[in-house]
């Protein structure tokens, strides 16, 4: 049995995984700052804490030690070396969420992204205040992160792993972004996207990270390495939101405008949130090699996304919880069909 903490721990990969470990034996602990409520039971020992205050921080942990740490909540370069310093020492392992959007920044790379391609000329900076900055911004703060902990590891043995994740699909995405698109689906209206090829789509299931969570607690291998966490095929938007229909057994209405237009309007990311310019691509092969022996597998998208939609069609509708893309549904039918 493992002393477990989850930095985070109230939405959606934590969430899952504070449930995966529990399932598994082990002791769970989260530490937030107590403002988002958490639907965990009560065996999940909560503390509070903001990365903001270094000395907050030290005081909510007490010296404590753990033999693993799921962190979701780092950021940037500045937030790892301060996880640095509280847990270099007090860990077995670290397990550092990252994302697949570091190689994003990167110039001339070919999808799907491997380990490898992490080294390497990166793009210059976006004009500021554009939908490229922020995603620019938060590719680079990832890869500060991942450098902090690599150069921790390096130093003195500080015993992170990271695992790059690209989109990740679950029933608690709290962006709603696959339950938008069912949304659509169901209410029979335009899903407006741009007419136009589309970037592949290649997400990791959230129940598939989880249990590599509970895994990496009682592994031995792992340290000091980066691995990209994703389904191993990829899928165009139609193949995706076709698969969507096909569990509702509705027939999409899908309208295709050009990207400026959608744009204009002030409709886009939300009309289409897997149609932006920031969605990454990953092989898994390492994965696959290094931690399939531990118990690491992959779920197909027939079957997590049947669960996801069955999810959407009990749970979100009966608690009306309106995924954030919806918000904006009544402006895209009324631009889709203006009245005469």
């Amino acid at each position: 049995m493992a002393d477990v903490l989850i930095l985070g721990g109230t939405r959606n990969l934590g969430h899952v995984s504070s449930l995966a470990l529990l399932e598994a034996g082990h002791d769970v602990t989260i530490l937030n700052r107590g403002i988002t409520a958490d639907e965990l039971p009560r065996e999940v020992e909560r503390l509070r804490g903001d990365r903001r205050d270094a000395e907050g921080m030290k005081s909510a942990l007490a010296r404590r030690s753990f033999d693993l740490i799921l962190d979701t909540t780092t950021y940037t370069g500045a937030e790892a070396r301060q996880a640095v310093e509280l847990f270099g020492g007090n860990t077995d392992r670290y397990v550092f969420v990252s994302s697949g959007q570091v190689y994003l920044v990167r110039e001339n790379l070919q999808r799907p992204f491997r380990e490898e391609d992490y080294d390497g000329p990166l793009m210059a900076e976006p004009e500021r205040d554009t939908a490229d900055f922020e995603g620019w911004k938060y590719g680079i703060d990832k890869r500060d992160a991942e450098d902090v902990f690599s150069t921790a590891f390096q130093a003195s043995g500080f015993p992170v792993t990271i695992l790059r994740l690209p989109m990740v699909a679950s029933e608690r995405d709290h962006y709603g972004r696959i339950q938008a698109y069912i949304g659509r689906i169901l209410d029979g209206g335009p899903i407006l996207v741009p007419a136009e090829p589309g970037l592949p789509i290649r997400h990791a299931y959230v129940n598939d990270v989880a249990r590599l969570v509970v895994a990496l607690a009682g592994a031995d291998s792992g340290f000091g390495v980066a691995y990209n966490i994703s389904y191993g095929e990829s899928a165009s938007l139609r193949e995706l939101i076709a698969m969507l229909a096909a569990f509702t057994e509705r027939d999409p209405n899908i309208m295709m405008k050009p990207r400026a237009e959608l744009e204009e309007q002030g409709l886009l990311p939300h009309c289409s949130p897997f149609s932006g310019k920031w969605m990454s691509e990953l092989d898994n092969g390492r994965s696959l090699d290094e931690l399939g022996p531990i118990g690491l597998a992959y779920t197909t998208p027939a079957v997590y996304l049947e669960s996801i939609v069955d999810d959407y069609q009990s749970r979100w509708r009966n608690s009306n919880i309106i995924p954030n893309g919806l918000a904006q549904r009544r402006d895209e039918i009324l631009w889709a069909y203006p009245r005469t």
